[in-house]
């Protein structure tokens, strides 16, 4: 006999999300030994500056090699160290996350918990603010890991907050309050909001009107805001606004540091996302309620990050003049792989939800339903994967309640395989829309005669 929790299938790992994965590790492309593999374009991986980090890290052998001053840390690293982190970590993650915030706003490394990763974060939050049967609400469409994260060891419940394709997904007021009574309804008591921001998986950053909607919320309803701001480095063009974190939305309001809404303010963020380093497993929670504080450092002891790797980032953290370019270039590249994404799918007819942050888009497909039903979203998504090699995520793995949206990642990928992706996702988009072929068949025929009549003067021309 397991355990009820070992038991269960509450981890979602039969989730499309999931499943798009195992298809692709069965059968993956590669250029030479695979080329009708499929492709990954459903990981939320950064690698467009490993060079970067790279450079860095073998001009710093020192800190590779786990020294100072030509003295071997090694052994003073090799031995338990306590969960509260390294000072000189915190301090500088803590610094990193005010730069990237222009510096709008401060941040105390005692009020800072180092975890494993964002998903131990999360996890760890829950923990801390809700009891079993207890609920969050989450904005729709919404990371399918939250489904894991926040449910299967914790037990908290999910509300959709569903937001529309009509205003580009944004939150509203009465979305908002439509989710707080289905809790009700539900007799789930409402614990608090967790938000992406910017989000996974639309890719944009949360505008002052819609922090101002959760703030006015959480005050009314005396409810938690979790902000998962894991994405808030990359942000790289601003259509409406640039990246506001909670904690700047919530200064913007002059809120008396008395009040209680300031210990009912949550941040999560890693360095998964901003710095390429998944692998690395660094997250933090940062909160001004002491409580909090206090028992999720000591929750985690069950997830702590290595000395060695505390002390090798607070060493690349500490060199400003690298991680200001680092995010500079970094932002510059993303931007160049949205701008090919959105680019090379509207050549195909597919248009992508304008966003301004993130490592995907949000592409729209719908036209490309046989049905406005999830079960052909299913269908579509299928072809996509098998037929056409590519392993995107639908959306309604994303609890999007409108089929026909799927989150498209560009970042983990070469150029030259984002390329053949394109290639690929145009020829399949053609074969299911034959009038849009036949439409771009007469706009490359006028384009040839148009050429042809402007260009007669030069066949008068002798050879150069």
């Amino acid at each position: 006999m397991l355990s009820r929790i070992a038991s269960c299938d509450s981890h979602g790992q039969d989730s499309s999300y999931f499943l798009g994965w195992e298809a692709y590790e069965n059968n993956p492309y590669d250029q030479l030994h695979n080329p009708s593999g499929i492709i990954q374009m459903g990981l939320a991986e950064n690698q467009l500056s490993f060079d970067l980090l790279e450079s860095w890290l073998a001009s710093n052998q020192e800190a590779v090699e786990l020294k100072r001053n030509g003295e071997s840390l090694f052994r003073e690293l090799a031995l338990f160290q306590d969960y509260h982190g390294f000072p000189d970590a915190k301090k500088e993650l803590v610094k990193l996350m005010a730069r990237i915030r222009g510096n709008k706003v401060k941040f105390d490394p005692n009020k800072l918990v180092l975890t494993a990763g964002s998903t131990a974060a999360n996890e760890t939050l829950m923990f801390c603010l809700a009891d079993p049967g207890d609920a969050f609400l989450l904005p729709t469409p919404y990371y399918p890991g939250f489904d894991r994260d926040l449910k299967w060891r914790p037990g908290v419940e999910i509300v959709p907050i569903h937001c529309s394709s009509s205003n580009g997904f944004r939150i509203t007021i009465s979305a908002l309050e439509n989710a707080y009574q289905q809790a009700q309804t539900l007799n789930l008591k409402v614990k608090g909001v967790l938000i992406t921001n910017p989000s996974n998986p639309l890719g944009t950053a949360m505008t002052h009107q819609e922090l101002n909607h959760l703030i006015n919320f959480s005050k009314s309803k005396r409810i938690h805001i979790v902000s998962d701001e894991i994405y808030s480095g990359t942000v790289f063009d601003s259509p409406s606004s640039s990246f506001i974190s909670i904690m700047e939305a919530v200064m913007d309001r002059n809120i008396d540091e008395s009040d209680d809404l300031w210990s009912r303010i949550h941040i999560v963020y890693s360095l998964s996302k901003d710095f390429s380093m998944p692998g690395f497993r660094v997250g933090m929670i940062y909160s001004n309620n002491e409580r909090v504080v206090s028992a999720a450092t000591k929750m985690s002891s069950f997830g702590l990050v290595s000395s060695q790797t505390q002390y090798l980032l607070s060493r690349m953290l500490s060199d400003k003049k690298f991680t200001c370019n680092y995010m500079k270039e970094n932002r510059k590249r993303l931007r160049k792989r949205k701008e090919m994404l959105v680019s090379g799918l509207k050549v195909a007819g597919i248009r992508c939800l304008k966003s301004n942050a993130g490592l995907f888009c949000w592409v729209d497909m719908r036209h490309l339903l046989v049905s406005n039903t999830f079960e052909a979203e299913k269908e579509l998504w299928k072809k996509i994967i098998f037929e056409v090699g590519l392993n995107i995520s639908p959306g309604s793995s994303c609890h999007c309640n409108e089929p026909g949206w799927f989150r498209i990642c560009f970042a983990n990928i070469t150029e030259e395989t984002l390329q053949v992706a394109l290639q690929r996702i145009k020829v399949f988009a053609q074969s299911c829309n034959p009038q849009m072929l036949l439409l771009q068949r007469r706009s490359i025929i006028g384009k040839w005669i148009s050429k042809l009549s402007s260009s007669s003067s030069y066949d008068q021309e002798p050879d150069r």
